[in-house]
């Protein structure tokens, strides 16, 4: 492992990173906007697994083969771009639904849920080639090639790195779920706050799709 040092240095630089507002922010806000608490919560810890998946991959070389493909790249970033569009779509189309239905005088339709929204969390996070691209750019930098064991200290600068994005992710929902209790009982305000959460998904899900492979 690094010295104490080095990855004194690691922690700082990916805590920075792990407060710095970026995509990953970004969606759990709007999956907490469009859904409440328990389901931006849920969508936290379903990235964080999602993020885990590309630290075993970086630290086993699967990653590095990913990113060496430019076909294999583009597959996979536009199967997570699709998948956020399609997200971002559902939730928009649910809000304008909700919105008729709760003035129609009907019973608005259920959450979609933690569990729905952890699992949805894990592929949107799992479907990024950018996440490859971060670790695979950023924790080398810091890894002990004489101490050993180098895929275990990937795997391991790696969780660090993914526990503190998640706990910064976690605190993002909490934040916004007092912006979506705020809007709770009006109905046009909840509507767009909802309406507002689809978009941002779907403009996440265009980032994705013109996003282009790193040279690493």
């Amino acid at each position: 492992m690094p010295d104490l040092t080095q990855f004194a240095l690691y922690f700082a630089a990916a805590f920075l990173l792990a407060i710095t507002p970026g995509p990953g922010i970004f969606y759990v806000a709007a999956r907490t906007l469009a859904g409440g608490r328990a389901e931006g919560i849920a969508s936290s810890f379903g990235t964080g697994l999602g993020g885990m998946v590309h630290v075993l991959a970086g630290s086993l070389g699967v990653s590095a083969i990913v990113l060496a493909s430019a076909e294999l790249f583009t597959a996979l970033k536009l199967i997570g771009a699709v998948y956020l569009v399609w997200l971002g779509f559902r939730t928009f189309q649910s809000a304008r639904r909700e919105a008729k239905t709760m003035l129609e005088g009907g019973t608005p339709a259920a959450a979609v849920g933690a569990g729905r929204g952890f699992r949805e969390g894990v592929l949107v996070e799992a479907l990024n080639p950018k996440t490859a691209a971060f670790f695979l750019a950023f924790i080398p930098q810091f890894v002990n090639l004489s101490a050993g064991h180098v895929a275990l200290q990937f795997m391991t600068l790696g969780f660090v790195s993914v526990t503190l994005n998640t706990l910064a992710d976690v605190v993002v929902a909490f934040a916004a779920s007092r912006i979506r209790q705020g809007a709770a009982g009006r109905n046009n305000a909840m509507r767009r706050l909802r309406e507002a959460s689809g978009g941002a998904m779907i403009a996440l899900g265009i980032g994705l799709a013109i996003a282009k492979r790193p040279a690493l």
